[in-house]
């Protein structure tokens, strides 16, 4: 193949090749060709976004510039981050989503951190509307199931997360995986790799599977996609417990020096990122890697996603002793190189030297500059008015039995959320997930969410919201926020809406984190999710970890017979603005209006006075509230506590938007001491408001009166029936 037609080929613009042959000075042979395809695309590259990237405030996060930053509690590192395995799930959903919580393992796991929590973030098409929903049907069936798969078998348990659906994402699924792990703080390895030492690769062996993978993602979805499926890896969930086993016991030498996982773009980023970070150059000798197929070339070996694999760089002595432990645990290990003084990344195939390029020049590709112009499209949206109506009563049925509000019981009770004995919290009761923390006597609360309607309508305030949303089901559950990773998924970025919406978000998150002092401690971009005739909205999920100091500060979700109901914080009002809100998508098909914005002052009030009300024991139970508006919040109280309830929601506000209406630095709380609970809201000037009592098997307001048990099953049974029609 020609050089024009091989780099058109792969993906690479004549902007880019260019821009190549002015840095090298040369034009790139075929193998150096493939190599810059994959690390200058957009998933290995960050072309777009890396620029507005360093907008993101990192004080106080550990290694945020490894594959995954963490923050310190006493002697310990939880590390964590959030990463997209969208494209692969859209063509493959069980690989594609089993392959995504493997390789966001081996991100923690290449820090010297034991894996100890998994949450997800998942999105699909609409799956109750009949034939037409089959599809997404499929995707998110094959996408649990990948996820439960690959989790259970490694025996790390997924603890948290959220689904949503809605029309947009029927084509492009987001699939976004967290993983959390934990680590002493002096038993932290990097992937910065020292001059004159040895690579050693240790693992499974590598195929065909997933070649392209990098770039398959850096590209817009078509009616083809279906032909990238060799670009999908395909996982062994027994094969990474095992190597989780041996990296945990080799990354304890002391001879070890630097470690790193292969995934996007295998070998090849794996290996030139250590030595572009080490500042030296490395010799890789490819005849020397253990294949599992004949006949592979050079780039082929490179650009392979085959799974289960790491890279370590070693002292002389050292290759023996982690070939011994990889002996021990029957795992394939070979010596495949050495890095070198020179600044230089030299591949060898059979003696002959096939490429010799800089680190540096691989790892930094080309920067682009987004759009930053407001689009037409926001203030179109932001002006329009719905203008039709519905009875309480069918508003209450149809959100509460929405796929987007109802139990995920369907999803999680296919996972295994308590393996490993750390479980504290399981799913669904509290806002946030618990994690032991033994080794400093406390919990770890973690959490994840999104909200692409409102980051569309928004995109600044939207992703705002949504990290404030995280921040509040910490502060619900009473945990301390300690920082956030984030996965921001979005279209096209060379089109003007998108690049705006982007760096809109951006924006928010990073001005959201510096209003609460929390730091990004990492991050993952995937772009290019549309095809043709959709584009999923600007979605960025947030995940967030917390602490609590001792097991009894941890408030749960649940409402229980004889306690107090209060609404803590901001009330809704007719002027309001419930732009986005759930309500008004599920009974009208309606999105526009305003979305509200954060008070910061407001919400640090409000997190401390939970704190402070927890510490006395006047909180018995606490939701925060954010999609389905202040009834879905309390309902999910009354729901886990089994409990009826008696009193008054809407006051002098229009009911549909009292009920429902979503606007920002609110809870609901319960308590057993009235005046105790409300001496102290009035000394604090905490904003408060009676809303009823725990009572009874009926859910009793303003004049309306509903069934628990009706409404419990309508929310515990919703998905499972669109599942099986």
């Amino acid at each position: 193949m020609k050089t024009l037609e091989l780099y058109s080929a792969l993906g690479l613009t004549d902007f880019e090749y260019k821009e190549i042959v002015r840095q090298l000075g040369r034009e790139p042979n075929e193998v150096e060709t493939y190599l810059f395809s994959a690390m200058w695309s957009e998933h290995c590259g960050y072309s777009h976004s890396r620029k507005y990237l360093s907008r993101f405030p990192k004080d106080g996060s550990l290694h945020s510039e490894e594959n995954a930053g963490g923050v310190q509690v006493g002697d310990q590192v939880i590390f964590f981050k959030a990463e997209s395995h969208n494209h692969p799930s859209a063509v493959e959903p069980f690989q594609g989503a089993a392959t995504g919580i493997g390789g966001i393992i081996r991100d923690v796991l290449a820090l010297g951190a034991r894996p100890v929590a998994l949450l997800n973030s998942l999105k699909f098409g609409k799956i109750n509307e009949g034939e037409k929903s089959n599809h997404s049907k499929h995707l998110f069936d094959g996408v649990v199931k990948g996820i439960s798969a690959y989790g259970n078998s490694i025996g790390v348990p997924t603890v948290a997360g959220e689904v949503g659906f809605d029309a947009c994402y029927e084509t492009s699924p987001l699939v976004n995986v967290m993983a959390v792990g934990i680590v002493d703080k002096k038993d932290i390895k990097v992937s910065s790799a020292p001059v004159n030492r040895h690579v050693v690769i240790v693992g499974s062996h590598t195929g065909r599977d997933g070649i392209h993978g990098a770039s398959f993602a850096s590209k817009e979805l078509s009616e083809n996609s279906k032909e990238d499926r060799p670009s999908v890896q395909v996982g062994d969930p027994f094969i990474k417990k095992i190597l989780i086993e041996a990296t945990l016991e080799i990354l304890k030498l002391d001879d070890v020096l630097a470690c790193q996982d292969c995934g996007a773009a295998g070998l090849l980023s794996s290996t030139s990122e250590m030595a572009y970070k080490g500042n030296c150059g490395m010799e890789l000798y490819l005849d020397k890697v253990h294949l599992r197929e004949e006949g592979m070339k050079a780039w082929e070996i490179m650009l392979s996603e085959s799974q289960e694999r790491m890279i370590f760089v070693t002292t002389t002595a050292g290759v023996q002793k982690v070939l011994d432990i990889a002996n021990k645990y029957e795992i394939p290990a070979y010596e495949i190189g050495r890095t070198i003084p020179q600044q230089e990344y030299r591949l060898f195939w059979n003696s002959e030297m096939v490429a010799n390029v800089s680190p540096e020049i691989l790892n930094n590709g080309v920067l682009y500059d987004l759009n930053e112009k407001e689009p037409e499209y926001i203030a179109e949206y932001k002006n329009k008015k719905l203008n039709q109506t519905i009875s309480v009563e069918q508003a209450v049925k149809k959100v509460v039995s929405d796929p987007n509000f109802a139990s995920k019981n369907w999803v999680y009770t296919q996972y295994d959320h308590t393996v490993g004995n750390r479980t504290a919290v399981t799913p669904n009761k509290a806002g946030a997930a618990g994690i032991w923390l033994p080794e400093e006597g406390g919990v770890i609360g973690l959490t994840i969410d999104s909200n692409g309607r409102q980051v569309f309508l928004d995109p600044y305030n939207g992703s705002k919201n949504t990290l404030y949303e995280c921040y509040r089901n910490l502060v619900s559950s009473g945990y301390k926020p300690l920082g956030i990773t984030d996965c921001l998924n979005y279209g096209n970025p060379e089109k003007d809406e998108v690049g705006y919406q982007l760096v809109k978000s951006i924006d928010g998150l990073a001005d959201g984190c510096r209003e609460l002092s929390v730091p990004v401690v990492s991050g993952n971009v995937s772009l290019y999710n549309e095809c043709e005739y959709t584009r999923v909205y600007p979605t960025p999920a947030v995940g967030m970890a917390g602490y609590a100091d001792r097991p009894e500060d941890v408030i749960c979700a649940s409402f229980k017979e004889g306690e107090t109901i209060y609404l803590l914080g901001k009330e809704i009002n007719n002027d309001s603005p419930i732009g986005s809100s759930l309500y008004q998508m599920v009974c009208f098909d309606f999105l526009g209006g305003e979305v509200d914005k954060v008070d910061t002052k407001l919400e640090l009030l409000l997190a401390n006075s939970i704190f402070a009300l927890r510490d006395k024991r006047l909180i018995k139970g606490a939701v925060d509230v954010s999609e389905g508006g202040l009834l879905c919040a309390l309902l999910e109280g009354l729901f886990n506590g089994g409990t009826g309830f008696k009193g008054a929601l809407t006051g002098q506000t229009e009911p549909l938007k009292a009920l429902f209406g979503e606007i920002t630095g609110r809870y609901v709380v319960s308590t057993d001491n009235q005046a105790e609970f409300e001496r102290y809201c009035k000394n604090t000037s905490t904003p408060y408001k009676l809303l009823g009592e725990c009572t009874g098997s009926d859910i009793i307001f303003d004049g309306y009166s509903f069934k628990l048990s009706e409404l419990s099953s309508d929310y515990n049974n919703s998905i499972a029936k669109e599942i099986e029609n």
